[in-house]
């Protein structure tokens, strides 16, 4: 497409705003010059480049989307697909926090596309497929042989997971068999026997690698399991706290925890005391969290830390290599849990 379709396609949605006609007025340059200007074109001087580059923020300058996407194909957009009703805060928070870092100084920008319960997860991602609104894509809550990602795969839209699927993309993950073999090692070696797992949704892939890491410690160690499959990460505070009541009351009752989620760990240690009992004495609890908050709600509690913002930053670096050209099978990280953590500070 020529220069004055660029400017065409500029000025069509620049009412109101800054347009590239602005810029090359404020400056005394050609509109073709500060194009180039702005996309770091060689062949432009590196003072003026800085010079249109310095004007454009100033004057709060945003190429029309619409026309890039008409010029190139792109929409020089990623979109983060979340669950609105399983999502906690903190997470989505952190994850945006993160990807946002990577895409900063990229022409990207990160849109938000959820959905909830009621919705198949399928929906979305075809929505952005099927309407060309993403360059790329980034999904949650990964499920062995993922739909979605089979989707993605077999139109070759450039995509990154944070979780694994057992397909072949770029994706980033917790080690939470490493979590789990962790915490009971842990457990085992303050005295702990008897041990209860929280564990994510049995429908996710971590759920497995998770159960599979706490039952392949607990034959290590030599403790025993006490089932709390009633619930999982994913049921109410209420839920949790209610069934962790009702074990706790038991005659054989666990007298040791593994809580894949922060926020289940506070319904589990009002559960322990509703049956009126004490964490670090009576019980431990080894639980995952992203931000430390859990030591000021409860002391005795033990950590391991898991850094979402990390997450979504690899996640971006993912999916901007595969856009890029890079094999997806190439663009795959997992992170190493902490140490678990005691309360280390000063009375």
């Amino acid at each position: 497409m020529d220069r004055h379709q660029t400017e065409k396609d500029d000025e069509a949605s620049g009412q109101g705003r800054p347009t590239l006609k602005t810029l090359a007025f404020m400056t005394g340059l050609g509109v073709t010059t500060v194009s180039r200007a702005l996309k770091d074109a060689p062949e432009i001087g590196a003072e003026t480049r800085r010079r249109v580059q310095l004007v454009a923020k100033q004057i709060g300058y945003r190429p029309n989307r619409a026309g890039v996407r008409l010029r190139t194909g792109k929409t020089n957009v990623i979109s983060l697909v979340l669950n609105t009703e399983h999502e906690i805060m903190s997470f989505v928070s952190d994850i945006i926090y993160g990807v946002s870092e990577v895409i900063a100084d990229t022409p990207y920008h990160l849109i938000v596309t959820p959905y909830s319960r009621s919705q198949d997860p399928l929906d979305p991602i075809r929505y952005l497929v099927e309407t060309g609104s993403a360059d790329g894509v980034i999904i949650s809550r990964t499920q062995p042989n993922d739909p979605r990602a089979r989707y993605m795969l077999e139109r070759g839209i450039p995509f990154a997971t944070h979780g694994r699927t057992g397909l072949i993309h770029p994706y980033h993950d917790f080690d939470n068999y490493a979590f789990a073999t962790d915490s009971v090692r842990h457990l085992a070696g303050i005295g702990r026997r008897r041990l209860a797992l929280l564990a994510p949704p049995v429908e996710l892939t971590y759920h497995s690698h998770t159960l599979n890491g706490f039952t392949d410690a607990l034959s290590e160690v030599g403790a025993s399991e006490i089932p709390f499959n009633t619930v999982s990460v994913d049921h109410s505070i209420e839920q949790i706290r209610m069934r962790t009541a009702q074990l706790m009351r038991r005659d054989v009752r666990p007298d040791g925890f593994v809580s894949s989620a922060a926020a289940a760990t506070l319904a589990i240690v009002a559960g322990i005391e509703d049956a009126g009992l004490k964490l670090g004495r009576d019980v431990d609890v080894v639980s995952k969290q992203s931000s430390d908050l859990l030591h000021l709600f409860r002391r005795e509690l033990l950590v391991v830390n898991e850094n979402f913002r990390l997450a979504g930053a690899e996640l971006a670096r993912s999916v901007l290599g595969w856009i890029g050209g890079a094999a997806p099978g190439t663009l795959q990280s997992l992170s190493v849990p902490t140490e678990v953590l005691a309360y280390r500070g000063s009375d």
